[in-house]
């Protein structure tokens, strides 16, 4: 069994080499596989300076940032940086109409001034191991889920053993590889800084997925500890977080064709898919779940317009729906554009052709046609689950409410006096958050206007699915529900016993929730988790074949929330005839946007005065203020906050978007459209000094001026 893996790490690696540096995610584990070609293009690092469990490294640096970002250190003082949008709800929570914290920004003067953020966390990667073997170790094949879940355990408590780390092992490759990751979670982040969203959300919805760009898209954070300097939870006297390593700050010049990494922990890719799948997902899942955000969005839109209330209420939830909602509009358009299908079913033609070259590879071929066959006859169960995940997740805010409260409503479970008192208490701090950040009109329109596009999808299925009159069905649900209205839900939680049970079955709003919500958990969810599981075993062998028969093509595990390095050069592209973008935009561009009239593009009076004068202070080059650039790196969701590096591995800048046309790239990555897209750590810095006037955080961060990187 020993040779067999010590075998298998080999051939990934041969797999890998031939891979270009513009595509792939790769596990640092094996980046010293890719040193020589990295070097090559430029860069002057040591695969130990990237990756170590020896010594200090750069990974050390990089943190997942509240589990769906990255961040990175830039002192030794536990300073973080993050995108302004990964940091956006933490600035929303601590923004009210006396401190708009979303409209001026904010700065802490003091360390005493930096505000806590309950439930906020930033994780560091100890180390990563290659546990595949021992996964496998008894198992009667690579899905014997028992005896791989009990060797998992095992490993994940050996591993944690006698430390404060926490541990988990991943499957790769659906299921053909497993890797341990050690972890060391950090409690304690406090909100630093902004600027204000005429900064940080520069270009609003207009240019979100759009190059070029010009979003000053970047919060400051930092961590706090115990005294010991290792992760405790919130205390006044804890201490900043002394780091074992922190990034320095690139200050040299820039140019077209300069060496990029991107270190950080990207979310999802499906480069596997089958065409069968790609075709569902452009014309069918995608379009209906765009359709859905476009209702939300229409609603929260005029809401937000219409006080300053509601857009400090709905500003984060809005911006969460919009980003995915353009990125998957973008994401169509690029796959159509590309004819992705086509692609695929080429691909899948040539697959088929070498799996009949040997009867052993008989499977290959078998696995590829099951699983066309299987979405096509099958998608509509991952279709309802979309839906149902638009409508119950992502729409009515009040049924988010009803789901909090399951604890004490609960007919099914019986509560002492003592425990009834203390789920009142809990669930009233709860709703009090909830009813913060709420506007009943808007949640009226976004529930109106879902709920009948779901219905009338879902009654396609379900034929016991019982139509509604919606307008009288909305007319009572928020004229009479307790979820939607903090007065009546107040009052009926603190004189709540078991006997107003009877009372709630009657309200309008609970009992349209019980009658829907169960069909989704008990039919919906369970079909689709059939059909997923159906997929993935199918997939297993699929993706097998592709190391198996073709050893020299390009492999790379799909993004999987885990830490990944990506690396190539600062470029601009060409994505369509006719049309050439530059790698960089200057805070010329602002100005000429802001010259437009577009509201996306309104700025606050100093930033007009500061680039009018054209103040750049120690921050600009060749008489221009470089505000962002993009790259040839490979990126997805969960990059956002990713430290951009250059040769020597000093912080460029902060990851924080693709281009419209690479929104295509979870699916189908085409190195000459493809682009990430960065906001120069210079323009932050000029953000938090000359417009800002925190200077002593940059005086805590260490600046690289000399091109040696010295």
């Amino acid at each position: 069994m020993k040779k067999k893996f010590l075998g298998l790490i080999c051939a990934v690696c041969c797999f890998l080499s031939p891979l270009r540096a513009d595509e792939g995610m790769l596990i640092p584990l094996v980046i010293k596989a890719f040193e020589s070609d990295m070097q090559a293009r430029g860069m002057k690092l040591t695969a130990e300076q990237i990756y170590s469990v020896n010594q200090a490294s750069l990974k050390d640096a990089i943190l997942q940032f509240g589990g769906g970002c990255t961040a990175e250190l830039v002192s030794s003082q536990g300073l973080l940086l993050t995108n302004h949008h990964c940091g956006y709800s933490q600035i929303q929570s601590h923004s009210s109409l006396e401190h708009d914290y979303l409209k001026n920004g904010f700065w802490a003067k003091d360390k005493k001034d930096e505000l806590a953020n309950p439930g906020l966390t930033a994780m560091r990667i100890v180390r990563i191991e290659d546990v595949t073997s021992l996964v496998l170790t008894n198992a009667s094949g690579k899905n014997d889920q028992a005896i791989i879940n009990q060797n998992i355990a095992n490993l994940v408590k050996k591993a944690v053993e006698g430390t404060h780390f926490e541990a988990e092992v991943k499957a790769f490759d659906y299921g053909n590889a497993y890797y341990l990751m050690v972890k060391e979670v950090f409690k304690d982040i406090r909100f630093v800084g902004t600027p204000p969203n005429s900064i940080g959300k520069f270009g609003g919805d207009t240019d979100n997925w759009v190059w070029p760009r010009h979003t000053g898209d970047f919060s400051v954070f930092r961590i706090y500890v115990g005294k010991d300097n290792k992760p405790a939870p919130y205390a006044a006297d804890n201490i900043p977080y002394t780091p074992i390593q922190y990034l320095n700050i690139s200050f040299k010049d820039r140019k077209e064709g300069d060496f990029t990494m991107v270190y950080g922990f990207p979310g999802v890719t499906e480069q596997h898919v089958v065409s069968e799948y790609l075709k569902f997902i452009v014309e069918r899942e995608r379009p209906a779940r765009i359709a859905m955000r476009d209702e939300s969005l229409e609603a929260i839109g005029k809401g937000m317009k219409s006080s300053d209330l509601i857009r400090i209420q709905y500003s984060a939830k809005q911006a969460s729906i919009a980003n995915a909602w353009k990125k998957w509009i973008g994401q169509v358009e690029g796959l159509k554009n590309l004819d992705g299908v086509t692609v695929k079913q080429k691909y899948e033609a040539a697959y088929k052709a070498e799996a009949g070259t040997k009867p052993e590879w008989k499977k290959y071929a078998d696995a590829l046609d099951s699983l066309n066959h299987w979405v096509k006859i099958n998608a509509m169960k991952e279709f309802r689950y979309s839906m149902g995940v638009e409508y119950f997740a992502v729409g009515p805010e009040f049924f988010k409410l009803i789901k909090s409260s399951n604890d004490l409503f609960n007919a099914n479970k019986v509560l002492t006096p003592e425990q009834i008192e203390a789920e009142k208490n809990k669930l009233l701090a709860s709703a009090r958050y909830f009813f913060k950040n709420y506007n009943p009109d808007v949640d009226k329109a976004i529930f109106s206007a879902l709920t009948e596009r779901y219905q009338k999808e879902e009654a396609t299925y379900n034929k016991n699915w019982n139509l509604v009159k919606v307008a009288e069905l909305t007319k009572n649900i928020y004229t009479s529900s307790i979820y939607t209205d903090s007065s009546r839900f107040y009052k009926f939680v603190r004189s709540f016993s078991q006997k107003s049970l009877k009372k709630l079955a009657k309200d309008p709003g609970y009992a349209m929730y019980q009658t829907y919500y169960p069909c989704f958990v008990d039919e919906v969810i369970p079909a689709y988790k059939k059909y997923q599981s159906k997929i993935s075993s199918l997939m297993q062998i699929y993706v097998e074949g592709k190391y198996v028969m073709f050893p020299k093509d390009k492999h790379w595990p799909d993004a999987n929330s885990t830490l990944r390095i990506t690396y190539g050069q600062l470029e601009g592209s060409s994505p369509v005839d006719g049309m050439a973008y530059t790698e960089h935009t200057t805070l010329d561009g602002i100005l000429a946007k802001n010259a437009t009239g577009n509201p996306d593009f309104e700025l606050l009076p100093r930033m007009v005065e500061l680039a009018q004068a054209r103040n750049y202070g120690a921050y600009g080059q060749d008489g221009e203020l470089w505000v962002c650039f993009t790259g040839s790196n490979h990126t997805t969701g969960g990059n956002s906050g990713s430290p951009v590096l250059d040769e020597n591995g000093h912080l460029m800048g902060l990851n924080f978007d693709r281009s419209w046309e690479s929104t295509m790239s979870d699916y189908l990555f085409d190195p000459d459209r493809c682009r990430n897209i960065v906001v120069d750590i210079r323009y932050v810095l000029w953000v938090m000094d000359i417009y800002s006037g925190a200077k002593h955080l940059v005086d805590e961060m260490n600046l690289i001026k000399t091109p040696s990187g010295r």
